[in-house]
């Protein structure tokens, strides 16, 4: 049965608040499913499960499917669809509220295992939910998500081009974009096309653990005022004097009349060693 049909059995009507946009498209599934190379004894976590589509067909791959969906009218359905499959788990809930670790736990006294995220998530939540995902102590094997094709190309940008949203995602691991989905391969079809995103974390972060939430800081500074050179930026962000930021910026490597879009993760990092106490 499909999508339209299913949604007039059941007397349900997509949640424009919700961002819901059901993927209708077979062919689709299949290339989402090929990027996130699902094997027997995978472990996944799906985001925005919906109606249960790529649910089924993660469950027909995976050894084990948490499902996550914050509508319970489609929870409901969930768990009436996938009764048959054992090995599928339903969470009602926020993804963004919840403890990802405490979800993929086996067993309470030992760390979770390896897992992968591949989800077909509401476009208005898409930042928050990679900062979640990225930000996770243990981490994701391998992300595989349908995004806005425009947020895609933000997140693949070139040097020159980039962004908080860039350079959030390649600190975490390398991005690429598997293809192009149109618009009509969603109900109710949305205003824009899609892409298949696909992100393999990096094996190690260039930072500590303590070290990632003051780097974040000094590039968020930066990208605050992007039309301004890197020098002014820093020090109206970070409220420093602009002799101090210049002379990080020249320790660094970094010209000071560039801009937060010139610089690669590895320049950030260099920039903010050079702007911690212990460089000084």
């Amino acid at each position: 049965m499909g999508i339209k049909a299913l949604l007039r059995e059941l007397g349900l009507r997509p949640r424009k608040r919700l961002g819901q946009n059901f993927l209708v498209d077979p062919h689709v599934l299949l290339r989402l499913l090929a990027a996130a190379e699902i094997g027997s004894q995978d472990i996944v976590l799906e985001v925005g499960a919906g109606l249960g589509t790529l649910t089924q067909a993660l469950a027909e791959q995976a050894r084990r499917v948490v499902a996550v969906e914050v509508d319970q009218r489609l929870v409901d359905v969930l768990r009436q669809r996938l009764a048959a499959f054992s090995n599928v788990e339903i969470v009602r809930g926020d993804i963004l509220t919840l403890d990802i670790t405490h979800l993929l736990r086996e067993e309470p006294t030992r760390d979770i295992p390896p897992y992968k995220v591949v989800a077909n998530i509401p476009y208005h939540i898409t930042s928050a939910v990679l900062r979640h995902v990225l930000e996770t102590v243990a981490g994701p094997q391998l992300i595989v998500l349908m995004v806005q094709r425009e947020v895609a190309r933000r997140i693949v940008a070139k040097e020159g081009q980039m962004s908080l949203l860039a350079v959030s995602v390649r600190f975490y691991g390398q991005p690429s974009v598997v293809g192009r989905v149109p618009a009509r391969a969603f109900y109710p079809v949305p205003k824009v096309d899609s892409a298949i995103l696909r992100i393999i974390p990096h094996d190690e972060l260039m930072l500590g653990g303590d070290e990632i939430a003051p780097f974040f800081k000094v590039v968020r500074a930066g990208f605050g005022q992007r039309r301004k050179q890197l020098r002014n930026a820093l020090a109206h962000g970070l409220a420093m004097p602009v002799d101090c930021v210049t002379r990080a910026l020249v320790a660094a490597g970094i010209q000071p009349q560039r801009r937060a879009q010139t610089l690669s993760v590895d320049e950030w990092v260099k920039l903010y060693r050079a702007m911690s106490p212990e460089a000084h």
